[in-house]
């Protein structure tokens, strides 16, 4: 490769969509994306074999966040988007060897009717109604941080928080909410209380005022929470791919940059494990913040250590298949998560097959259990097919299946999960500041701000414009600094 004038280091979605919003804004620059990987994708990962379509990583996006639908649109992909099922909507709650279902009219996790809560088993009445305690409990005054765990323990009690908050949030950031950044990861929900005096009184005021943009979908389909292309999310992928090949980006996979040092002419120098150097002018690092700091120990060993601060969990799923004559009961719903206090390996079970539609030949049912939580044991630490041992115990216990499997498949996830800590954004604003006296130095990704795919495409469009505005000059912004 010649030197380029701009590198993306990390083909996941985050590097591919700073990649294309710079194809946007600095039109015929020099752009390489480079990924360590011999493919692109991060942990978008979809796979097709035998009629089945398997997401090892995540399987859809959320509509309420705009950067998904609106690069799948930008994309030409837009018409292709699809909801989940809706003729089997709902999920369940595992609790003390029971589903019991999980309670309509939850809003940003936290429940806004009460008629539902009141009528659901999960919850005894001593927690139903310490729960309504929100509606007479001053808001806090003070205004620093809290956990996730704190915040909504104070505000609707600790059983709200275990048996169905808690759950529910480990399907996102597999955390323990006594230690996550109630402000990192959701801010809307001291907001409301601040604003409006409750919580649910907030969160409902919120939904009133929020705008109605039900996204189209294909088929005439009705609008959905979640989003997905009918391919799989690898058609996202696949479509950022050509994308960028049509636009003359470069991508280089199977290549691993191994450090970073300020060059002498002042660009970036960029070392690869073969010994090869590149000099750019700018430099987007869209990598976990673990191998960010393995990339810049040597230069910059303050914010190296700070962004190892940030934790990380390993996660992994495991897909299995069985004959529905071997299922017991009907899988009538998308899923269940399972409460930290259950002391389970397992955090949840998404019935893919019910979920989705295209995703299991007929006759077939296609599940998918979910392992790794912050404070359990590692699951990477088991081989495959101890995961999977693992999974179809899971769902013998909750489902009653004893057959064998027709399809396994596990995907790993080693360090896949960013954990935000009380400190967190603390964190983030200090590498960032630190990195503003390195012109061109640009980190992104799902570390800092957000770990939704929706989030980490912002993140990296976010990281192409900081490098847009220090690589051209105001009277040209399409024609990059000589």
């Amino acid at each position: 490769m010649a030197s380029p004038r701009i590198i993306v280091v990390g083909g996941g979605i985050t590097g591919l969509a700073a990649a294309h919003q710079l194809t946007a804004l600095l039109p015929g620059a020099g752009i390489v994306v480079i990924e360590r990987d011999p493919r692109l994708g991060g942990k978008i990962l979809t796979e097709r074999a035998d009629g089945f379509l398997i997401e090892g990583g995540p399987d859809s996006f959320l509509a309420t966040k705009p950067r998904g639908v609106g690069l799948c649109r930008e994309l030409g992909i837009g018409d292709q988007l699809v909801g989940t099922n809706q003729a089997t909507r709902g999920a369940f709650v595992f609790r003390k060897g029971a589903l019991h279902p999980l309670p309509e009219g939850l809003t940003g996790l936290v429940p806004t009717r009460l008629g539902p809560m009141v009528r659901s088993r999960l919850f005894s009445p001593l927690g139903k109604a310490r729960m309504a305690l929100d509606f007479t409990l001053p808001a806090r005054q003070d205004d620093s941080d809290e956990t996730l765990a704190a915040f909504v323990s104070r505000r609707l009690g600790t059983e709200v928080y275990e048996r169905l908050v808690e759950p529910l949030m480990a399907g996102i950031y597999a955390g323990d909410g006594r230690a996550l950044s109630l402000a990192a990861t959701f801010p809307q929900l001291r907001d409301a209380e601040r604003r409006h005096g409750g919580l649910i009184r907030g969160v409902l005021a919120a939904r009133r005022g929020a705008p109605a943009s039900p996204t189209p979908l294909a088929g005439g389909a009705k609008p959905s929470p979640f989003l997905t292309p009918s391919g799989g999310l690898g058609a996202l992928v696949d479509a950022l791919i050509a994308h960028l090949t049509t636009a003359g980006v470069r991508i280089a996979t199977g290549r691993a940059v191994t450090s970073i040092a300020p060059d002498a002419n002042g660009g970036h120098l960029l070392i690869f494990g073969d010994g090869e150097r590149l000099v750019a002018d700018a430099v987007i690092l869209a990598t976990p913040a673990h191998a960010t700091a393995a990339l810049l120990v040597d230069w910059h060993p303050a914010v190296a250590a700070t962004l190892r601060a940030i934790p990380h969990v390993s996660t992994a799923t495991i897909s299995l298949a069985y004959p529905v004559r071997d299922v017991p009961r009907p899988l009538a719903g998308h899923g269940y998560v399972i409460p930290r206090v259950e002391n389970r390996p397992a955090l949840a079970c998404t019935w893919t097959s019910a979920k989705w539609h295209g995703r299991a030949p007929d006759g077939v049912a296609l599940l998918r259990v979910f392992v790794g939580r912050a404070g359990q044991e590692d699951p990477l630490s088991r081989s495959d097919d101890a995961l999977v041992e693992l999974a179809r115990t899971e769902i013998r216990d909750t489902l009653g299946i004893v057959a064998p499997p027709t399809l396994r498949r596990v995907h790993r996830w080693p360090l896949g999960m960013p954990q935000y800590t009380l400190g967190h954004l603390d964190r983030v604003a200090a590498i960032e500041t630190a990195l503003r006296a390195h012109p061109g130095l640009v980190v992104a990704g799902h570390s800092y701000r957000g770990v939704g795919i929706p989030d980490c495409i912002r993140s990296g469009e976010a990281a192409a414009e900081v490098v847009a505005r220090i690589s051209a000059p105001e009277n040209d912004p399409g024609i990059l600094r000589g």
